[in-house]
């Protein structure tokens, strides 16, 4: 961690920033695949974003690594970076990985395993998994069927939707552990979508888990679901890149409610409680999925506690609030919170 130091302005001395030990983890999921655009980004595009961390001197971890440091407490280099794929669609081993193969570079991809089971078009087959992993490629689990799985089914109990949860972790796993000998319980959710009831019954069965919402995994990131950075054409421009590769976690200790589920109050009042007050915290700006930027409003003078709410209704299905501050070195602080609203 690298402290800055004092700085004294008139006559006061104030603690000055400090670069927080954290991770960014980015998610891909095509690579090369223009017909996808909403999953896909083009080569010349990733291409440049590996030129970008190479260039810049980025420490590229492995996801284990990174949740082991995470588990523990230690402090992770600053501008250390994940690499993660999900869905193991077959661009992942024609294009993804001879590019970082040829890096020594290291990621991770969470399969969905009943598509490779059924050898389906498009995807890659356990043969060329277990290739990857003589070189340093690890997998994670990503549900055997992935379907909307914070969804019930109808007619379906909460007894029921909890077998079936449950059903999806346990196959997936043994599946990855069967084909590739995989042990480490790391899952990521199915379109980033969870809620309280699922989140908590992953971290009971022993998973790490991540989610689809922007941000650095933090000290106080919830391990119920990380954040990763979502690439895909639209956001994956190397300036948009390089803002988040820099990206530095806002410590948020606490965000009310967590449950990502509108049940009636639309749209939703977050309230998020900071570790500490941030030099520039009252340029914090919180945009939401589709609509202007959201209304805010300190709590305490200290500018430790703010409210966060949309100006409109969100609307069916995935929105998010993303708050960033102004941080070091032209750096931002960001934070991303998942909303569902869901059809039941």
């Amino acid at each position: 961690m690298k402290a800055l130091g004092l700085v004294a302005l008139s006559g006061l001395v104030l603690l000055a920033e400090s670069v927080s030990a954290d991770a960014v983890v980015f998610l891909y999921h095509r690579f090369g695949e223009d017909r996808h655009a909403s999953t896909n980004v083009r080569l010349e595009q990733f291409e440049a974003h590996l030129d970008y961390l190479d260039r810049k001197g980025f420490a590229i971890w492995p996801l284990d690594r990174v949740v082991a440091h995470h588990r523990e407490g230690r402090d992770i280099p600053d501008r250390t970076v994940v690499i993660t794929v999900d869905d193991a669609y077959l661009s992942v081993y024609t294009e993804a990985f001879p590019r970082l193969k040829a890096r020594g570079w290291p990621f991770t991809v969470f399969v969905s395993t009943q598509a490779v089971d059924q050898r389906l078009a498009g995807f890659m087959t356990w043969e060329q998994m277990r290739e990857m992993g003589e070189h340093g490629v690890s997998y994670g689990n990503h549900g055997v069927t992935h379907d909307y799985l914070v969804r019930r089914k109808t007619g379906e109990t909460d007894s029921q939707w909890r077998e079936r949860m449950q059903w999806e972790l346990d196959r997936a796993q043994q599946r990855l552990s069967e084909e590739l000998g995989v042990e480490e319980k790391l899952f990521a959710y199915p379109y980033g979508e969870y809620d309280e009831p699922l989140a908590n019954l992953v971290r009971d069965s022993g998973y790490v888990a991540f989610g689809q919402h922007s941000g650095a995994v933090g000290r106080y990131a919830d391990p119920r679901a990380l954040p990763r950075f979502p690439m895909a054409e639209a956001f994956a421009p190397i300036e948009q890149f390089a803002n988040k590769a820099d990206s530095l976690a806002l410590p948020v200790r606490q965000a009310t409610p967590w449950n990502p589920i509108i049940a009636n109050e639309n749209p939703p009042r977050l309230e998020l409680q900071l570790e500490k007050r941030l030099p520039r915290a009252k340029e914090m700006r919180c945009y939401v999925t589709g609509q202007e930027p959201a209304e805010l409003q300190w709590l305490d003078t200290a500018y430790t506690r703010i409210a966060v709410r949309a100006r409109a209704a969100l609307a069916q299905g995935r929105s998010r609030y993303n708050c960033t501050v102004p941080g070091p070195q032209g750096r931002f602080y960001w934070y991303s919170h998942l909303w569902l609203v869901v059809k039941q």
